[in-house]
């Protein structure tokens, strides 16, 4: 009888980032977590504990004046296991205690890292956390560099490893009250944690293919996929943005080098790190529109970032460009994908649209809109949430506590993963059909 109510593997995976969730809210709720001293509400606790944890960046107080030093503990530990994966953690556990990593273990940290096999599970997981250590050292040192001279010593290096940690993991969470704005008029600090945002959203399976080439000399279709899409998309991005915020007023005032250097970074932020330099209201509706595509698509599968992912843009890019031309495969670099990639990349797409519309439907009765605001007030947020990015055009802070309980888990499901959640929810242990019903064509468009 006991087989019958164990749990499956999305089940544990999604009740492990809600453990992690309850904990980080319970210690932020306490009174040492505030300046104040007095406890935060546990609704307002909650969704930071899940912001962090799901490495958003979304708040409805502010990270830097709410916040005691505790408190902000407390969110860089949660954004440091939400960006590496609370099962990395447990597999560095079992190896500090002198155990042997067990198969669950194995195959929780396979899925949670989205690696092909879990045969070397623990070589790979001790990769991910000496990289990532190593990358968010190499960035707290550079940005040390730009933050000594400003603030001092002490300050300066919290300040440093504090956005260095955020950067990485893509999570967004500053220590002042506008973002990066006042930083527009500096490339050295703005070219730093665009590196440390493509460190962590590039995903830890890239990276092992490129620092492992010199030995394999081949890189996976994976590899060759998320390297296409992710750059493509900086240089399409740049461009667009070149185009759309030609006229910021707020812009005025830079040199044509800062303005590149400010484009070049709002074409790297908003695939889920959440930084910013220019105040979103200041944004065209064109770049706000590019901004809310750049938000869904979000950073690559097994890495610190959200959204739908690249590779599942790429797939269907490709897909639909083979389709147009009369093939039959989607064919990239010598390789074909296979049907249950495109069928799930389309399951998908088509998931996110539901969840997303239902959301967006729900907010517009629950949070007090001005009639001068347009859909895209909700919408953006929206997508932002799911796409772990943080960005808002005012609404977050606003959410009533059912806006907040719904924002929560649009956040848990972009990280998590919205299949890992629906699995976690459906998945029924019953045996498979044990037939196939026959096949017959619709008519479609």
């Amino acid at each position: 009888m006991a087989s019958r109510y164990r749990l499956a593997l999305p089940q544990i995976l999604t009740l492990g980032f809600l453990t992690i969730i309850l904990i980080g809210t319970i210690l932020l709720s306490l009174p040492i977590s505030s300046q104040s001293g007095h406890m935060t509400g546990y609704i307002n606790s909650f969704f930071t504990a899940t912001s962090a944890t799901c490495v958003t960046g979304m708040t409805v107080v502010n990270t830097a004046i709410h916040w005691s030093l505790f408190g902000k503990i407390v969110i860089l530990m949660l954004v440091e296991i939400g960006g590496l994966g609370f099962m990395t953690f447990a597999v560095l556990l079992f190896v500090f205690m002198r155990r042997k990593v067990d198969l669950t273990t194995q195959l929780l940290t396979q899925q949670s890292l989205n690696l092909q096999s879990f045969a070397n599970t623990r070589s790979v997981v001790f990769l991910v956390v000496r990289l990532s250590l190593a990358i968010q050292l190499l960035g707290t040192g550079l940005i040390f560099i730009d933050f000594y001279p400003r603030y001092g010593f002490v300050k300066g290096l919290g300040y440093s490893i504090f956005h260095s940690i955020s950067a990485f993991c893509n999570a967004g969470f500053d220590l002042y009250d506008n973002s990066l704005v006042r930083f527009q008029n500096d490339p050295y600090l703005l070219f730093v944690l665009t590196l440390l945002i493509i460190s962590g959203s590039l995903g830890f399976l890239v990276w092992k293919d490129i620092l492992f080439y010199h030995e394999d000399h081949y890189l996976s279709l994976h590899t060759k996929l998320a390297l296409t899409t992710y750059l493509g998309l900086i240089v399409i991005s740049f461009i667009i943005f070149m185009l759309t915020e030609a006229n910021f007023s707020s812009q005025n005032h830079l040199s044509f080098f800062d303005r590149l250097m400010n484009s070049y970074f709002f074409s790297v932020t908003p695939r889920t790190a959440g930084f910013y330099t220019v105040p979103l209201n200041k944004i065209s509706m064109g770049g706000i529109f590019f901004t809310m595509i750049l938000m869904l698509i979000g950073g690559t599968p097994g890495s610190t970032a959200g959204g739908i992912k690249t590779t599942t843009v790429g797939i269907l890019l490709i897909r639909v460009w083979a389709t147009l031309r009369g093939k039959r495969d989607a064919n990239f670099w010598g390789r074909r994908f296979t049907n249950d990639n495109v069928s799930r990349s389309l399951t998908l797409v088509f998931l996110v649209a539901v969840v997303l519309s239902i959301a967006t439907l729900i907010l517009t009765f629950t949070e007090k809109i001005p009639r001068t605001f347009g859909l895209e007030y909700i919408l953006f947020d929206v997508v932002s949430a799911f796409g772990t990015t943080g960005f808002t055009l005012g609404l977050t802070p606003h959410l009533s506590i059912i806006g907040k309980l719904i924002f929560a888990a649009l956040m848990f499901m972009g990280r998590v993963g919205i299949f890992t959640v629906m699995y976690s929810l459906l998945t029924s242990k019953g045996p498979e059909d044990a037939f196939r019903y026959p096949e017959e064509n619709v008519m479609i468009g």
